[in-house]
């Protein structure tokens, strides 16, 4: 299951308002809505708390950022973990993910949110792709799975559309500071860094060589506190279900097997056989 077996689109703001007809669901809605104005928010507060909840622990601030391959190049930004504690602190929202159809080929899910004290909405939509490469259909279970990601993109995307990027950028600093932990010599760095490619090759069956290829590196020696985020980015990406390990070594694994074909080639130019010979 690759980037490409899934999209994201924006749903118009008209599409997203509330259309149940039921009169006690719309009275319910106006009390959230007068509640909301009666008691804002304290936005301080919201974000020390949520600070506080991020990194409460290496687990927890790990899980509030994410990584994966796009264009030959990884791309990082806080979670959707992230994006659930930044809610329950936020208060004053109404937030949902669900799958809304299924069809032969496709999942489609979406994400909404609603700010109820600014009256702030947003609402994305995924789709991936339920088939594999041979056209052949997901099981019941996998077609599970493969929603509940739709889900979790589709509600990361909905929230952090709506909240601020200022609050946002700000808590998920924090998580990935606590992250890294006191890095201040290089006994601390190994330590990290050998804990890092480890969680790599036991869990995921991916080599020292390969882990140095995803940070764009040379040597191990060159993995600093900056990889070494980016990586425990991907490592809670591969855990999420956002990537799989043939996804995100793909470029890796094609890039390589071009270049030994192309010093193949320049061997067997450089030694022509016999046969070759006039």
């Amino acid at each position: 299951m690759s980037l490409e077996d899934y999209e994201v689109l924006q749903v118009d703001a008209q599409q997203i308002q509330i259309t149940q007809e039921d009169v006690t669901e719309k009275a319910n809605i106006d009390t959230q809505v007068t509640t909301a104005k009666r008691y804002p928010r304290n936005i301080r507060r919201s974000i020390d708390n949520s600070i506080v909840m991020a990194t409460m622990n290496k687990e927890t601030a790990q899980s509030c950022g994410y990584a994966l391959p796009r264009g030959g190049k990884p791309i990082t930004g806080p979670s959707v973990h992230l994006a659930k504690i930044i809610v329950s602190n936020w208060g004053n929202m109404r937030t949902e993910a669900k799958v809304v159809q299924i069809t032969d080929k496709q999942i489609i899910s979406r994400g909404t949110c609603w700010d109820l004290e600014t009256n702030v909405a947003s609402a994305f939509e995924v789709r991936r792709n339920i088939v594999n490469g041979k056209g052949e259909r997901y099981s019941d279970d996998m077609i599970t799975v493969t929603g509940n990601a739709a889900n979790s993109i589709a509600y990361r995307n909905a929230v952090f559309a709506v909240i601020p990027k200022a609050i946002t950028d700000r808590i998920y600093r924090a998580a990935q500071q606590f992250i890294t932990g006191d890095l201040s010599d290089a006994d601390k760095l190994l330590k990290k860094r050998t804990s890092v490619i480890n969680s790599f090759k036991n869990d995921y069956d991916i080599s020292e060589k390969e882990v140095i290829k995803l940070c764009g590196k040379q040597t191990t020696n060159q993995i600093n506190v900056d990889e070494l985020v980016l990586l425990i980015g991907i490592l809670q990406s591969l855990k999420d279900g956002d990537t799989t390990v043939d996804d995100l070594l793909f470029p890796i694994r094609e890039k390589g097997e071009a270049i030994s074909s192309k010093k193949e080639r320049m061997k067997l130019n450089a030694n022509p056989k016999p046969t070759d010979l006039p």
